[in-house]
């Protein structure tokens, strides 16, 4: 472990967490990592490999991005956004698709992801070589999950069973280990971030579509913590249980551009965990101060 290495480590440790760490800058060969190859568990990264699907889609023609849909029901799981609304909402495909990667909205992401389908978004997997990083299924799914593995009706209230749970019942959920969840390392979804940026996720019109909405992302306590006000960042957000990810691309003044995959396991299950958070963002900063003075 070199001393760059070594210091982002040291961040997590100081924060109360382990954490799982790549860095690269986009078009050149310099990394840096800290478990860049260890599984870890996407939460709601896996949001970004939906939205490259969802962009495939609207530039192919096959899905009307204007076109209204209707939130039901059945996607309020609480939370922010559709997935909090007392009432059905109606929206356009291009305003759910913001709200999943703006705000991490759960129902929206759920309705983009069963319109786009599993197929599509493992066919971004694959054309990519992403052989380590799988979803199962979306949003929905992952709660489904967490209920069964709790013992819970389909129906009960998803942040009162968390409530309800033991430590020892929350450690051992499926959804919180990435042998039997959605997962990737942080290399992949480095290697899936600059895949987007340099226009070889999909047609150059879908992967511009994907930065624009991460560049809107409205969360700045974890990554973007880490950097100056004139240092931007596009990324997206994932929590769980003992979970904290951010993973986005960090684009300086001068134009150099850096894809950064952000994974961290707490050794709490506190619902607050700031000092987590702002790791989040040292680290990055750390890794791409690192990669910026290797190759000046």
């Amino acid at each position: 472990m070199n001393s760059a290495e070594a210091a982002i480590d040291a961040v997590f440790t100081g924060a109360g967490a382990r954490g799982f760490v790549h860095a690269r800058e986009i078009g050149g060969t310099a990394e840096v990592g800290v478990g860049a190859d260890d599984p870890v568990v996407l939460a709601s990264v896996f949001k970004i490999p939906v939205a490259v699907a969802y962009a495939r889609e609207v530039v192919a023609g096959r899905l009307d991005e204007t076109a209204r849909t209707r939130v039901g029901k059945r996607y309020r799981t609480g939370g922010i956004g559709t997935a909090g609304c007392a009432d059905d909402v109606e929206m356009s495909w291009r305003d759910l698709a913001l709200f999943m990667l703006t705000m991490s909205d759960n129902a929206a992401t759920d309705v983009v992801y069963h319109r786009v389908g599993q197929a599509a978004v493992d066919r971004v997997l694959t054309g990519l070589g992403l052989r380590r990083t799988r979803l199962i299924g979306c949003c929905e799914d992952l709660f489904a999950s967490v209920l069964a593995d709790l013992g819970a009706a389909e129906d009960a209230d998803l942040d009162a069973v968390f409530a309800a749970a033991t430590p020892d019942q929350t450690a051992k959920l499926a959804v919180l280990d990435p042998a039997r969840t959605t997962a990737s390392t942080p290399r992949e979804i480095t290697t899936l971030l600059e895949a987007i940026w340099t226009d070889r996720a999909g047609d150059p019109a879908a992967c511009e579509r994907v930065r624009s909405m991460m560049a809107r992302q409205i969360w700045p306590h974890r990554m973007s913590s880490g950097f100056a006000s004139d240092v931007a960042v596009a990324a997206k957000t994932g929590t769980l249980p003992s979970v904290r990810n951010e993973a986005g691309v960090v684009t300086f003044p001068d134009g150099r551009r850096f894809a950064v995959a952000v994974f961290t396991r707490a050794h709490s299950f506190a619902e607050r965990q700031p000092a987590v958070d702002a790791a989040i963002g040292e680290a990055a900063r750390l890794a791409v101060d690192h990669l910026r003075k290797a190759t000046p």
